[in-house]
């Protein structure tokens, strides 16, 4: 079970990948919310989210049972998670406008930026998950990361199609 574990909470191994793994497990994240989409679109990525968020909480506890360091850098799935959060908003519209999901480009890039920046800086509620020091902790943060990533690109897209009329 721990095998199965670490494999899931490492997202195949992109946790190992250096530097920044963080950075590494949301990067892989983004052609994999993508693979869903395509075959499922936007339910099928909205389950899988809610899928890689109790599993990724069930494999987190596993792998950081007896640890000391409760958040090793290796754990990605809380990034995955959090990322696909993140893309559910342009996912949705991308689904019920009938868009192509990569023609809303500039919304992916600005979901995977924003996330990593809510993810390293941690303001607010997000850092007061972080500091839970347990496997729902781990998780959560990303969770909330991603919300706001998802609420920051929505607030861009609504700037550069409304305001800015692009």
């Amino acid at each position: 079970m721990r095998r199965a574990a670490t494999f899931i909470a490492t997202v195949a191994g992109a946790g190992y990948l250096r530097p920044a793994p963080g950075t590494w497990g949301s990067a892989v994240s983004l052609p994999l919310a993508y693979a869903v989409y395509q075959i499922g679109g936007f339910p099928l990525i909205a389950l899988g989210t809610v899928a890689a968020c109790a599993i990724g909480w069930w494999a987190t506890a596993i792998v950081t049972r007896g640890a000391t360091d409760h958040d090793p850098s290796e754990i990605v799935i809380d990034e995955l998670a959090g990322q696909w959060i993140a893309l559910l908003p342009l996912l949705y519209a991308a689904w019920s406008h009938d868009i192509p999901a990569l023609a809303l480009y500039p919304g992916w890039i600005s979901a995977f930026l924003l996330f990593r920046l809510f993810d390293i800086t941690k303001p607010g509620p997000i850092g007061w998950a972080d500091r839970r020091g347990d496997a729902l902790g781990v998780m959560l943060d990303d969770v909330i990361a991603g919300a706001f990533a998802g609420i920051g690109t929505m607030i861009l897209a609504g700037i550069a199609h409304g305001a800015l009329g692009l």
